[in-house]
């Protein structure tokens, strides 16, 4: 046992202690060689010690030796801090909810309105080819391969929109009906947003309400069928007023006329006519700013970059869209046949010129010629407004077009051209045509309200503006209140299911719209006549629906009514095509003619 003052016996033992095991310390070597402890040699206490004390230790100061130099800090600009920026949420204004919920709610009651007007016209082929593009795209064909389309493909726009459609309701005349009210909703919305600019509070309203309500009202007797029954260049003026929107209401940044180039080719790859009512008035109206910058007020270059990028950027959305046409052509996708841009010879103006005055009267709702005088052509008649409310805005652009902002001469310009070109041009046919300039109803209402709202508020004409809105209800309501129309060949459709005859023959607007009807159940192909006989159509179809191989045909539908009515002609080329038919049905004003052979084989290749 180790006593307790024993202090150089304890500090052996502790040298002992750490010799043998725990601590690696560079202890001298005779140490490692002790004998072991005995047992029990813990057992004795130790006295308590007081705590050490240790003095703070301060170093003296010192530098080493070399040079100072002042820190260069610019008058003015505080020291960064050191701190991490804290995420904070936009905070939600009261007032900005409000209107976007008030816009929502806009969207919402338009949809409805639309879509019970766009129910009382019948789907015909038009909509139902792009249905039946939009269904194979749907099932293994993105790029339409063997399609050949029409002289406009709405591969960007509508396609994309009927797809989503169908993935939740299927095949179904439904499609272009809902498809058709959810686009006339966004034209009318965007020319709203539009018309309204940077205006805010009753001023801003007012200008989007003007623009609207011009839009509002289409006719029954063809204005339903032009701007929302199907693709018809009403939806390819969505692109053109987002870009207008962008270069409106965007800062001027490098960046705006590369988005507005994007637009814009976003949308002249679905549509030609964006080159028309788009890029052409971009190209004019940026070099014509630009010019007025440089030359005229003797701007430098430098300065004046964001109108020299305009025409910069039309020119880059037509090379953007060729080279997607190119790709996609490449890949092996759809064809889509070269637009005629003839034009007209001096004969043909004055009948283009009547079609161009009836197309007005019918985009605006105006079209009262050939009713009787009374309550329809009054309503018809009180329309005239909002033409000649663009009219009024036009000028007053036209008149001071120099002091006019970039929208307002985006607008006017557009819808100039649009004008023009149908005027000059060989595409009036008939009044159905009157789609080739559709985008003057949305850029003519947005440009009335954005010059003319705070005018006509200045000029006390308020009241006499919601006598002509009370007319324009009134003219909507008639419309809604009509019974929705059937699909064009529905009885023929059920009648050919009842029968059996699944797949068969007819012109083009007995073809696809039966196909869509019946949801492909039934399969119509459209032909032609070619020479003597019958040939495969090649507008809106594709080869591989006439293999004989692969297909059936042995039935061959004739109409008598319009749109699509076959002469006598018809019937007798058919004859000559397949022979003399097994038999013969009539259902309605519809002829089948049915054969117990494949017909396609004696269609030419």
């Amino acid at each position: 046992m180790l006593e307790t003052g024993d202090w150089s016996a304890r500090v052996r033992v502790a040298r002992r202690l750490l010799a043998q095991s725990w601590l690696p310390l560079p202890l001298p070597l005779p140490w490692r060689s002790l004998p072991p402890l005995p047992p029990g040699w813990l057992a004795f206490r130790t006295p308590a010690l007081p705590p050490l004390h240790l003095p703070r230790l301060r170093w003296p100061g010192a530098r080493a030796p070399g040079f100072w130099l002042p820190r260069a800090r610019p008058p003015g600009l505080r020291r960064a801090s050191r701190r991490r920026p804290s995420f904070r949420l936009p905070r939600l204004r009261p007032a900005a909810a409000a209107a976007a919920l008030a816009w929502v709610i806009a969207g919402l009651a338009l949809f409805t309105v639309f879509l019970h007007m766009s129910q009382t016209t019948p789907v015909n082929s038009d909509g139902a080819s792009n249905a039946l593009q939009a269904w194979a795209m749907l099932h293994g064909n993105p790029l339409l391969r063997g399609w050949e389309l029409s002289d406009v493909s709405f591969y960007t726009t509508e396609l994309p929109q009927y797809a989503l459609l169908e993935l939740a309701r299927g095949l179904t005349p439904d499609v272009v009906h809902l498809a058709g009210a959810m686009t006339y909703t966004l034209v009318v919305l965007l020319a709203a947003r539009l018309a309204q600019g940077r205006a805010a509070g009753a001023a801003g309203l007012l200008r989007a309400a003007l623009a609207a309500g011009i839009m509002l009202a289409p006719q029954q007797n063809g204005g339903v069928y032009i701007l929302m029954l199907s693709p018809d260049h009403t939806g390819s003026t969505v692109p053109v007023l987002l870009t207008w929107i962008l270069l409106d209401r965007a800062p001027r940044r490098w960046w705006v006329p590369a988005a507005a180039a994007l637009l814009l080719t976003w949308g002249l790859v679905a549509d030609n006519i964006v080159l028309i009512t788009g890029v052409a008035p971009l190209a004019a109206v940026g070099a014509w700013r630009a010019y007025q910058s440089v030359a005229r007020r003797g701007q430098r270059l430098r300065g004046a970059w964001s109108e020299l990028l305009l025409p910069v950027a039309a020119l880059a959305a037509v090379g953007g869209a060729r080279l997607a046409g190119s790709l996609i052509a490449g890949a092996g996708g759809y064809y889509v046949w070269p637009v005629d841009n003839q034009l007209a010879v001096a004969g043909e103006l004055g009948g283009n010129l009547a079609l161009t005055a009836r197309g007005l009267l019918l985009l605006f709702g105006a079209n009262f010629l050939g009713h009787n005088v009374g309550y329809v052509a009054g309503l018809a008649f009180l329309h005239l407004t909002g033409i000649g409310l663009v009219a009024w805005a036009a000028a007053t652009v036209l008149r001071r077009f120099a002091g006019a902002g970039l929208a307002e001469q985006l607008l006017v310009t557009g819808t100039l051209f649009s004008l023009a070109c149908y005027l000059l041009g060989r595409n009036a046919l008939d009044l159905h045509s009157t789609r080739e300039f559709v985008a003057v109803l949305p850029l003519g209402a947005a440009l009335a309200g954005r010059v003319l709202a705070g005018r006509l508020h200045a000029a006390r004409m308020m009241p006499a503006l919601a006598l002509v809105a009370t007319g324009y209800l009134l003219s909507a309501g008639r419309v809604i209140a009509l019974p929705a129309a059937p699909a064009q060949g529905s009885q023929l459709a059920g009648w050919l299911s009842a029968q059996h005859l699944t797949d068969g023959l007819g012109g083009y607007w007995q073809a696809n719209a039966i196909t869509l009807e019946t949801a492909g159940q039934v399969s119509v192909r459209p032909v032609v006549i070619a020479g003597a006989g019958l040939g495969r159509a090649r507008w809106e179809a594709q080869p591989g629906w006439y293999n004989p191989a692969r297909q059936q045909a042995n039935f061959v539908v004739l109409s008598s009514v319009w749109p699509g009515k076959t002469s006598v002609a018809w019937q007798s080329h058919v004859r000559a095509a397949f022979g003399q038919p097994a038999r013969v049905c009539a259902v309605g004003p519809y002829t089948i003619l049915v054969w117990n052979k494949n017909l396609l084989a004696d269609l030419p290749r």
